[in-house]
């Protein structure tokens, strides 16, 4: 029968020390980001951000808002190739009016994507502040 430390994926133990105030503050992040300590640790070896449970529900929250505007601009984009379709077949174009209220939607869309991104890149700043 073969050791079972020879045959574990990950059979380097690692030991290392804490002042009160170290443990501490690594105990509090646990408990934030609901991690096990190995998992932890080794995302913070891996460089990887590692999120809150908060953090975590605010990125999928921030993850359905874009994939809906992406939807939404997805389907602009389907309705001007309808319309540019609809120019070239019968050699009518779209009215200066309809063309400034795609312009308005597309500014409009650019704006919320822009707040999404912001909120995005906040929440991986203040992450990276929080790592240990």
């Amino acid at each position: 029968m073969k050791n079972k430390t020879a045959t574990r994926r990950r059979n380097k133990p690692v030991t290392f020390r804490m002042n009160e105030a170290e443990y501490k503050a690594f105990t509090d992040q646990l408990k934030e980001t609901g991690l096990t300590q190995q998992a932890f640790l080794m995302n913070a070896v891996q460089q990887t951000v590692i999120l809150s449970e908060d953090g975590l529900r605010e990125m999928k929250d921030l993850n359905l808002e874009y994939a809906d505007l992406l939807r939404q601009i997805k389907g602009m984009a389907n309705n001007i190739n309808q319309m540019a379709r609809w120019a070239n077949t019968t050699g009518v174009l779209p009215t200066e009016w309809q063309l400034y209220e795609i312009c308005c939607q597309i500014e409009d869309f650019r704006k919320e994507s822009e707040q999404i991104w912001q909120s995005i890149r906040s929440l991986t700043t203040r992450q990276k502040h929080t790592q240990p």
